[in-house]
């Protein structure tokens, strides 16, 4: 049993965390940078320790603040959340080398699906469907054309080993694009990870994001908790996820979740952890990627199967075995991210003071955020506010409990996603189900 944890994270996650830790009887200590010495999570954490200046280079990212906070206050375990540290092997590492239990995943399974080259292969040992490609890092132009030209056929894509949130991936629909798009995810990568390695796969057209959520103990033992659709995107970046999703089959949803324990066996998973997947519109579904820490979208599974995700996670951490039983959604949930944004405007980022704030409330409604009347979302960060999520026993339920959610929610002094969140509940081929990861390339906001 931990006694006290350090979630070495900040906004909402960090909050989610604090709140399951109460429940459990675990102390915590929250970290903040001087931006967020105001935050709700630095307020209900049992301890607060300040760790550096705004920018996360200097803050959240910065691993020898973070420890010495951890030794300091005599932290048992750190909770990473997501982003910033939690799929970082070397702070793994220095978690466990100075005798504090880092909550996911050892160094070794992280670096496993760290590199997207070594995960490929990881999964094609495992016996789990990959999209074809260049089954490692290309070399040259010379090659990534001939690839292209007579292995894998137009159109491809490129991306970066060690990418994520789009950066690095270029998609090149015939030879003639191929010298500049070849050369521009280069030059990304470089810029966003220090690596500029990239390697080609096939471009999967009209593709959905399903991602299954799993479970593995130390013991061995790995579940499914069933999918979450996270095709309606932006650049790559989620702004709805719903469960179960409406292109689900009993028969598929069978053979996704015997994959995603296959790729989760193969490397000894342990912890909680999402296999993301894309699904062509005949239902051949592709590896894409191991996401090796809890998700944004978590409260998603958590409504549907009624299940507690972090504490899991957190009892993982501390040896106890799972049950090995895998779930099916029993009730249907959708997730808009709220963000400080301006849709109108390209979904400009929109920092600034929260003059007004009115949140929703009734039957089947819930809201993550760690924002207040007076808060000043930060412009260092991510511009989330907060999840709203419903859940109803149908798609349609769910869809309509959402509308009226979000016609609740009044948040003035920003500007946010919830006149797009509205459209998106009216539009038509939303409600039918009707849409892929390239839906709103044609979505126009009125």
């Amino acid at each position: 049993m931990f006694k006290k944890i350090l979630i070495a994270n900040r906004g909402e996650i960090a909050l989610r965390v604090i709140r399951t830790c109460r429940e459990m009887g675990i102390k915590t200590v929250a970290v903040y940078s001087t931006a967020d010495k105001d935050s709700l999570h630095v307020r209900f954490a049992d301890e607060a320790v300040c760790i550096g200046k705004p920018p996360s280079v200097d803050s959240y990212l910065n691993i020898p603040h973070i420890m010495a906070a951890a030794e300091i206050t005599n932290a048992d375990a750190i909770h990473p959340g997501y982003g910033f540290l939690a799929e970082n092997s070397k702070f793994s590492q220095i978690c466990a080398d100075h005798n504090i239990k880092f909550i996911g995943p050892t160094p070794e399974m992280i670096n496993a699906m760290g590199d997207k080259i070594t995960a490929k292969e990881t999964m094609i040992k495992a016996g789990v469907p990959v999209v074809p490609g260049s089954g490692g890092l290309l070399q040259s132009l010379e090659e990534a054309k001939q690839l292209a030209k007579d292995k894998v056929g137009y159109p491809v894509i490129l991306k970066a080993t060690a990418g994520g949130g789009g950066k690095g991936m270029r998609v090149v629909w015939n030879e003639a694009e191929m010298e500049k798009a070849y050369n521009s995810a280069k030059i990304e990568a470089a810029a966003s990870f220090k690596n500029d390695g990239i390697y080609m796969e096939k471009f999967v057209e009209e593709p959905r994001h399903i991602e299954i959520q799993v479970a593995g103990d130390q013991y061995g033992t790995v579940c499914h908790l069933s999918e979450r659709d996270c095709s309606i995107q932006r650049r790559h970046q989620k702004l709805v996820e719903e469960s179960p999703s409406p292109f689900m089959t009993p028969q598929l949803r069978k053979d996704m979740g015997d994959a995603a324990i296959k790729a989760a066996q193969a490397i000894n998973y342990e912890s909680v952890g999402t296999i993301e997947f894309l699904v062509d519109k005949h239902r051949n579904f592709y590896f894409m990627e191991m996401n090796t820490r809890i998700q944004v979208e978590h409260c998603v599974t958590e409504e549907v199967v009624n299940f507690d995700l972090i504490k899991e996670q957190i009892k993982i951490a501390m040896g106890h075995k799972i049950s090995g039983k895998n779930y099916e959604p029993k009730m249907h949930a959708i997730e808009c991210r709220i963000n400080a944004e301006d849709p109108y405007n390209d979904f400009r980022p929109s920092p600034g003071k929260i003059t007004t704030l009115h949140t929703p409330g009734g039957h089947g409604v819930r809201v993550d955020s760690h924002v207040y009347v007076g808060y000043v979302i930060p412009p260092y960060y991510d511009s989330m506010i907060g999840k709203l999520i419903t859940v109803a026993q149908t798609r349609e339920e769910a869809i309509d409990a959402m509308y009226r959610a979000l016609s609740e929610y009044v948040i003035e002094g920003v500007k946010t996603t919830i006149p797009f969140h509205l459209q998106l509940m009216k539009n038509e081929d939303f409600r039918s189900g009707n849409f892929n990861t390239k839906f709103l390339e044609s979505f126009t906001m009125k």
